[in-house]
């Protein structure tokens, strides 16, 4: 009796446990059209479709290359400001990409050696991201646990 209830204890466990899939995004291209595409509104889908299915998706995004452009607090501020596509549209990207951490639950992680480049200090940085010595080192970490791979380039 004793083994058919853990039998039936294990089952109902597996029954009801949740698949959980990992990505982390090479996030380097400073192209607006691009980010939009793949992080912010391929995440919402790729998140959204995974939910339907009663499955979890866990994001890590790692920022490097001409990424950081989106993610400076005051965009003014920087030399980020002449590209006017990104201006033009900083406010609402700053508002979605917030939303991705808050609501998707989306881990942003900052490459801190290339910041230097870009004349970019941590208090120049959107408060939910991350700064990480290199970017190799979060793509490895993240890797090593299990995570996809996907770059998001030029």
């Amino acid at each position: 009796m004793k083994r058919v209830l853990t039998s039936l204890l294990c089952l109902t466990m597996f029954a009801f446990a949740e698949d959980v899939h990992k990505v982390v995004y090479d996030l380097t291209t400073g192209s607006v059209k691009k980010f939009e595409r793949y992080i912010l509104k391929g995440i919402v889908v790729n998140k959204t479709y995974y939910e339907k299915n009663f499955e979890e998706l866990k994001v890590t995004v790692v920022i490097h290359g001409e990424a950081y452009r989106f993610f400076v607090k005051n965009i003014d501020d920087t030399k980020f400001k002449k590209d006017i596509t990104l201006y033009n549209e900083y406010n609402l990207l700053k508002k979605r990409i917030h939303s991705l951490s808050e609501n998707y639950d989306v881990e942003f992680l900052m490459c801190a050696a290339g910041m230097p480049r870009h004349k970019l200090k941590a208090a120049d940085i959107v408060n939910f991201v991350k700064i990480i010595p290199n970017s190799a080192i979060g793509l490895i970490d993240r890797q090593n646990e299990g995570y996809a791979y996907i770059p998001v380039r030029r």
